[in-house]
């Protein structure tokens, strides 16, 4: 897959988040954040999970099992917080505090695996702050649900890192996606039973938003984002899925009533233009170490994607020929 086509993934799981905010919204008025958390993650774990034994036979390199678990757990920790925010914010405050995620990842980055951002990048990133700071209209207060939107980012941050550096390493992204979803229904679940109101009936009524959380929000974009960050950096990849924000705007704004003004438009296009100038470039930000792994047959991706026939054929690039330096950020 080329980096171009990886950014276009992300960039549409962006879409299908900031629209599923309104979902993660309105779902609240029938189940407490944990149950919505443990059944959206449950139904997105189960549509995955028969792709797992497509993958039984790709390699995993050293420190596969324990790399999962950090993925796992960060995943579950960012997605429960995010939820939570919900219970305190507005779709469009949430959409914008959540994608603060875009300065925290680069610093991250630099900070965990001295993958060093690039001028370009940086500005980039900054100009999503600027962006999405417009788009909601500013932040008079913070409420405890903002607070919480911003734990979550910071949070989410740690994932992609770590997310992008287990990708490098490892393929099996049907295995990395099952377990994530898997195991953040397993510790929400029991919680939203013994401290919720977690039943059937409250599950019947929010059927709808869980169909829209768990299909297109979890299996589908964290899915792609999944796969498309073993081919861009975790700092390209939390600038363009930022564009959460501007979805997540115009979903309150039709569904929800939720209103913004010009200046908010001008929001949204500062955060488009700077996803743009990322998506379309050909530079990635320098690490300092090597690559943990070298290239892995990877086979069972394309099914997120749906270009199959392009994904094979990347397959043979990516195992033989030399390298172009930094095609791939370096874990």
């Amino acid at each position: 897959m080329s980096k171009t086509r990886a950014n276009l993934l992300l960039l549409f799981a962006a879409a299908l988040w900031g629209l599923g905010n309104v979902a993660q919204k309105t779902v609240l008025a029938h189940l407490d954040p944990l149950s919505a958390v443990g059944l959206r993650c449950l139904i997105g774990g189960l549509l995955v999970l028969p792709f797992v034994l497509t993958e039984r036979r790709l390699p995993a390199g050293p420190g596969y099992l324990s790399s999962l678990a950090r993925v796992g757990v960060l995943f579950a920790i960012s997605i429960t917080l995010q939820q939570l925010c919900y219970l305190g914010a507005t779709v469009t405050n949430a959409s914008f505090l959540v994608s603060t995620a875009t300065v925290m990842t680069p610093l991250a980055a630099w900070l965990l695996i001295g993958e060093r951002p690039t001028a370009s990048l940086t500005a980039a990133a900054g100009l999503t702050v600027v962006g999405a700071m417009l788009l909601s209209g500013g932040i008079a207060g913070l409420s405890s649900g903002d607070l919480t939107a911003i734990l979550s980012a910071g949070c989410y941050a740690l994932w992609m890192v770590e997310l992008g550096r287990h990708m490098q390493a490892h393929a099996r992204p049907f295995t990395a996606a099952a377990t994530q979803f898997l195991g953040a229904a397993a510790f929400a679940l029991p919680l939203g039973a013994l401290q919720g109101n977690l039943s059937l009936a409250a599950a019947f009524a929010a059927g709808p938003e869980l169909a829209v959380l768990g299909v297109f929000s979890t299996a589908i974009a964290f899915g792609m984002q999944i796969a498309a960050q073993r081919f861009t950096s975790a700092s390209h990849a939390a600038v363009i899925v930022s564009a959460e924000s501007v979805f997540g705007a115009l979903g309150a704004a039709i569904f929800l009533g939720e209103r913004n003004s010009s200046g908010s438009a001008l929001g949204a296009a500062i955060i488009l233009g700077a996803i743009l100038s990322v998506a379309m470039s050909n530079r990635t930000p320098q690490a300092r170490t090597p690559s943990l792994a070298g290239p892995v047959p990877f086979d069972a991706a394309p099914a997120f994607a749906a270009v199959p026939a392009a994904w094979a054929g990347n397959r043979l690039a990516l195992n033989s020929g030399p390298k172009e330096e930094c095609d791939d950020p370096c874990g």
